[in-house]
């Protein structure tokens, strides 16, 4: 399958509403700790501003609500996906992405047979406290070999400086080595040297990130998380 190379991951159905419009066409809700009906209004919301601009909604860990809302892609954890209940999923035509962190994981990943898989943390992460050492771009190589076809996206430290080097060390990422926390591009690195959107027009800033063309394999995955602490972003 085919997707988006930058993928917009974000804690709120406030902030699909507030950039899905921009241009992006991919993003993932991922939303923790909080009670159903909150969940099923957020991605109620989420749903409708997806569907207003043919943007792509992934629903990272609750199913059951995604299946109920109609929605068609979800993220899942490890944890979740054994507990998960993969034939109702699959019953309901959910496309599945999956995260792995060592070879065992990518092994099961691969036994339920996802739509994408996500390789982390690749440098260390500042915005989830996890248990594996970094991966390093060589893993990412070994990954792309190992998943074939699927598309595969890199998670953890992957910032815009050091974007180039995922393109220089894993160019068979194609096209889902994504970036993490997102930080203010300097004016000379927005204005220079980087690819233009695949949606045509000028170059964008969506909040701080420049949406690459789908030819570049890279994918920029990125919280809102990192604008929201960024003490010189403005609303």
């Amino acid at each position: 399958m085919t997707l988006d190379p930058f993928y917009l991951i974000v804690d709120s159905a406030e902030w699909i509403e507030r950039l899905v419009p921009l241009g992006v066409k991919l993003v993932q809700l991922r939303i923790k700790d909080c009670p159903d009906s909150v969940l099923r209004e957020q991605i109620r919301r989420s749903k409708a501003a997806c569907a207003a601009t043919a943007c792509q909604l992934v629903v990272n860990d609750y199913w059951k609500l995604a299946i109920d809302e109609g929605c068609d892609f979800i993220h899942l954890g490890q944890e979740d996906l054994m507990a998960a209940d993969r034939n109702a999923i699959r019953r309901a035509g959910l496309k599945l992405g999956l995260s792995t962190h060592d070879i065992s994981e990518l092994e099961t990943a691969l036994a339920a047979e996802p739509d994408y898989v996500a390789l982390g943390p690749v440098w260390p992460t500042i915005l989830k406290q996890m248990k594996w050492a970094p991966q390093g771009v060589e893993r990412l190589s070994d990954w792309r070999q190992r998943v074939g076809a699927i598309p595969l996206v890199a998670i953890g430290g992957i910032t815009a400086e050091r974007a180039p080097l995922v393109w220089k060390k894993a160019p068979t990422v194609l096209p889902w080595s994504p970036i993490s926390p997102a930080t203010r591009i300097p004016r000379s690195a927005r204005d220079s040297g980087w690819p233009r959107p695949r949606h045509g027009g000028p170059r964008k800033r969506y909040e701080g990130l420049i949406l690459p063309t789908a030819r570049k394999p890279l994918m920029l995955l990125w919280r809102s998380t990192a604008i929201k602490n960024d003490p010189s972003y403005q609303d």
